[in-house]
């Protein structure tokens, strides 16, 4: 990959009412001018799995590889990812008390929704004022009122 290659921005968040509950994720994606949004919904779920979601599915929006920088209000997602995903694996999806990683299908689909790319991962304080953290809430958020009706 080229330094001349353009860089895609991905920003995601999700939600939950309740927790487990009725979920929602948003994700936006930018490159350059270009803005895509997207956003689902769950009926029963966690706001782990719709984190995760939000990562996924932009990631796997992308047609070719790329490289990303891809920001997250979740500790969850941005340390899973940077600082435990590599131990899980090599102990056979066990965490550190032994037990089964949580969400691992999702965990695999996002590792292989990343395996193309190359990406920076950045992590944000949610509710903190940044646009497009917000605006991917407000996606979220959008998607379990609808998906309620």
């Amino acid at each position: 990959m080229s330094s001349k290659e353009t860089l895609v921005e991905i920003f995601s968040d999700g939600a939950c009412s309740g927790n487990p509950g009725p979920g929602g994720y948003g994700t936006l994606l930018r490159c350059g001018s270009h803005v895509r949004e997207l956003s689902g919904y769950a009926p029963e779920t966690t706001n782990n799995r719709m984190e995760l979601m939000g990562a996924i599915v932009g990631l796997e929006a992308l047609k070719r590889p790329c490289r990303v920088r891809l920001t997250t209000d979740s500790q969850y997602l941005h340390k899973g990812i940077t600082e435990w995903v590599e131990g899980w694996q090599r102990k056979g999806w066990t965490n550190s008390k032994k037990e089964p990683v949580a969400n691992r299908d999702l965990w695999e689909r996002l590792l292989a929704a990343c395996a193309p790319h190359r990406i920076e991962w950045c992590w944000v304080r949610g509710h903190s004022g940044h646009a497009e953290n917000e605006r991917c809430d407000e996606l979220a958020r959008e998607a379990i009122a609808q998906g309620r009706n």
